[in-house]
């Protein structure tokens, strides 16, 4: 089995060394990952300028682009053969509800899934304890099951793993993404010299996080898995629309 790992924390972050820890006996496992933090990255391809890859000495290739960059060089002339699954992660964060729409993590899976490969988003929703090889075997369990059963069509699939050990999990559920209040307003500040600078606000609080949400399966010690599509037409307003634009 080929697998494929990227993330949004960086080669260097310690998530992506236990994914491909967690993963190594289970086939070849190449990593491209991005150079540096490029969290909140979304699916933006660099497209103003050369990408350049790397090899650190642990074998990861890094690549001083995006999430995206990094999964789109590799599955479309990097690699000698394609991937089997793509695993991106593991986030040292949550990537529910809203956070969907920024989250690099996310976007790289999304970048194999539009390429036709399979693809899982796997995130530990921290808490200051860093259970990576919890998430680690989570992400094992899936690959698993997609040697054994594979699908017929690509899957995308966002996981949040809580930030407890294994055997305290409750389980796993399959749920729907929650949504969050609109962000906190942006944090005012000045350089040096006075200038005026502006640092993004933090997430805002969970609205939407009742049962079947991912929010509520990890709140109660369950790993949330989510099936992501990426079509964004909105068909429920398609007829609207069309009746507005002939009036």
């Amino acid at each position: 089995m080929r697998i494929l790992l990227s993330n949004d924390d960086g080669y260097f972050a310690p998530g992506i060394a236990a994914l491909a820890q967690a993963l190594s006996t289970l086939g070849t496992v190449t990593v491209v990952a991005p150079e540096r933090d490029r969290s909140g990255a979304s699916n933006s391809l660099t497209l103003d300028r050369p990408l350049s890859v790397k090899k650190a000495a642990n074998g990861f290739l890094y690549v001083n682009g995006t999430p995206t960059d990094c999964v789109h060089l590799a599955v479309t002339g990097l690699l000698d053969e394609l991937p089997d699954v793509i695993v991106s992660g593991i986030n040292h964060g949550a990537n529910m509800g809203d956070d969907t729409i920024y989250s690099g993590t996310v976007a790289a899976a999304t970048e194999g899934f539009l390429l036709g490969i399979p693809s899982i988003a796997i995130s530990m929703v921290a808490a200051g304890r860093d259970n990576f090889d919890t998430a680690g075997q989570i992400a094992r369990g899936l690959v698993e099951r997609f040697a054994r059963e594979p699908l017929r069509e690509p899957i995308l699939l966002n996981v949040n793993v809580p930030d407890m050990p294994f055997n305290q999990l409750h389980g796993s559920e399959v749920t729907r993404l929650g949504k969050r209040h609109k962000a906190e307003p942006v944090v005012k500040s000045k350089t040096p010299r006075g200038e005026p600078i502006y640092w993004v606000g933090a997430a805002g609080s969970a609205a939407d996080a009742g049962t079947g949400t991912d929010f509520y399966a990890v709140a109660n010690g369950k790993v949330s898995i989510t099936p992501l599509q990426m079509d964004l037409t909105h068909f429920q307003q398609v007829d609207r629309v069309r009746g507005w634009l002939r009036s």
